[in-house]
């Protein structure tokens, strides 16, 4: 059943392109990302609520930063994400596990030859190790990253290149995004965006956006399904 039918309601169009944001919605990297930020700061004896990494969730890292200025020193900063980078790539390294429904939405997408890519506030490189590490990189022959535009999410730069080097009108792009940031920056892109909270649910006014709000992958699939082939079919 899904989330909320007045904000679930079926997609009025077929997308020329899926928009995938990464964590968050395909990889479980923000509960990750949590608990090393937890640990690091516990480890360094700094009082930080969760409350200050939650408000990160969506945002570039020059925004976190700048977050965690409002709270720290410089030096105590640096020797914060230090210590939580340190944390965090034994967990990348490992390959963080994905989000249920992804592959199978993905392997859907791919019988329809539907262009799909990877739209990340994470830089470029990055993100192509984490996606490696994850097993996802073969599924996408896209990925744009935090590092290629000036102004980053809730801009609608990123998905906004993304259409570009795709070939689609942004019009014709459908957005899974997990994040309040990512869905402003997908709406002011002019595309169709599918929010799928993960840590952060979305508060009143984010909800007053009137885009689509669901539950997990696999109310976001179904969404998509009507207008895409039967597997079963397809390969008959």
């Amino acid at each position: 059943m899904l989330t909320d039918t007045a904000r679930a309601a079926a997609l009025e169009f077929l997308p020329a392109a899926v928009l995938f944001d990464m964590d968050g919605t395909m990889i479980e990297s923000e509960a990750a990302l949590l608990e090393c930020w937890r640990q690091a700061a516990q480890d360094l004896g700094y009082d930080l609520e969760d409350g200050l990494w939650l408000s990160m969730v969506g945002l570039h890292d020059s925004a976190c930063h700048d977050l965690l200025r409002t709270r720290l020193d410089e030096a105590q900063v640096q020797a914060l994400l230090h210590a939580m980078q340190a944390l965090y790539d034994v967990r990348v390294d490992a390959g963080l596990p994905l989000k249920p429904g992804l592959i199978a939405l993905l392997e859907h997408l791919a019988a329809q030859d539907m262009a799909t890519a990877v739209v990340t506030s994470t830089r470029r490189p990055r993100a192509l190790y984490k996606l490696e590490r994850a097993g996802l990189l073969a599924h996408f022959a896209l990925v744009v990253g935090g590092d290629e535009v000036a102004h980053p999410k809730p801009a609608p730069d990123i998905y906004l290149l993304a259409a570009q080097r795709l070939s689609v009108a942004p019009e014709r792009c459908l957005v899974l995004e997990d994040s309040p940031a990512g869905v402003r920056a997908a709406l002011a892109a002019g595309m169709t965006p599918i929010h799928i909270p993960d840590l952060v649910a979305p508060s009143a006014e984010v909800r007053a956006l009137g885009h689509r709000i669901v539950a997990n992958m696999d109310e976001a699939h179904a969404l998509l399904a009507p207008w895409l082939r039967d597997e079963a079919l397809a390969g008959q």
